[in-house]
């Protein structure tokens, strides 16, 4: 397998998280500004300052983002996103933007993250729609997510719905207490509310195999995908040893 070219920009996180997988994978780094290779497979944090626009021009990319589960811990205030360390989790994925929850892997990983799983629930007076922000909206071309997404929605239900984002004042933790089900573009919030029993849509391609928005008044939780999830995200560490890489150039 080839060895990507590392892509970093000035954002501290971004430095970081491409500083540790270029020695993990033992690749070369690249700033932003300077790379011209798009011949060349990539590897790079995020989708701002300039990396998504070489994602889109190469062939082939690993992405790093926040994690599906215990990410590092974030606040969000004014509109900004403000990081408060980098212990947690974070996702490597090929291709694309986040991983499908397809595959077949043991649940080694998963136990050790020593979450709760909560049965599915079979009750619950609300949809949650968490609204993307405008940088996906841009990304995955659906301006009108909102609007357009609520009409599919009432095409299936009559429950009350209810809007959601990363800066809403009501904690989505509240919110879930009394939820049906929750819907979003490609939210890993939707994750955290399959983990509370709540079945999870989602309207990107790539993750509407984890369920159908048709069947959102019959729902139904895979919990096996939180295992293949596990697999696809690390360590600050796990990407520093080259550990996370190892089971990439495997898997």
């Amino acid at each position: 397998m080839e060895k990507p070219v590392v892509i970093y920009t000035d954002h501290i996180i971004n430095r970081t998280l491409c500083y540790n997988f270029a020695k993990g994978s033992d690749s070369l780094l690249c700033h932003v500004k300077k790379f011209t290779e798009y011949n060349k497979t990539i590897a790079t944090y995020g989708v701002l300052r300039g990396t998504f626009e070489i994602i889109n021009k190469v062939e082939n990319f690993y992405y790093m983002d926040h994690g599906y589960f215990n990410q590092s811990k974030r606040s969000f205030v004014n509109n900004q996103t403000n990081i408060i360390n980098l212990d947690g989790y974070f996702r490597i994925v090929s291709n694309n933007l986040i991983h499908n929850g397809e595959g077949n892997y043991p649940e080694d990983r998963f136990k050790k993250l020593n979450l709760k799983i909560h049965d599915q629930k079979n009750s619950g007076e609300h949809i949650i729609l968490s609204e993307p922000s405008d940088v996906m909206k841009r990304i995955y071309n659906v301006p009108n997510w909102t609007h357009d997404t609520k009409k599919l929605v009432r095409k299936y239900s009559d429950r009350k719905i209810i809007v959601h984002n990363k800066y809403s004042k009501e904690p989505l933790k509240i919110l879930l207490k009394n939820a049906w089900a929750f819907v979003s573009l490609q939210s890993t919030a939707g994750f955290m509310a399959m983990l509370n029993g709540i079945p999870s849509y989602f309207t990107e391609k790539n993750l509407k195999n984890i369920g159908k928005l048709k069947d959102i008044e019959q729902p139904s939780i895979n919990y096996k995908i939180f295992n293949n999830l596990a697999y696809g995200q690390w360590t600050l560490k796990e990407i520093e040893t080259g550990e996370a890489w190892d089971h990439i150039i495997k898997k």
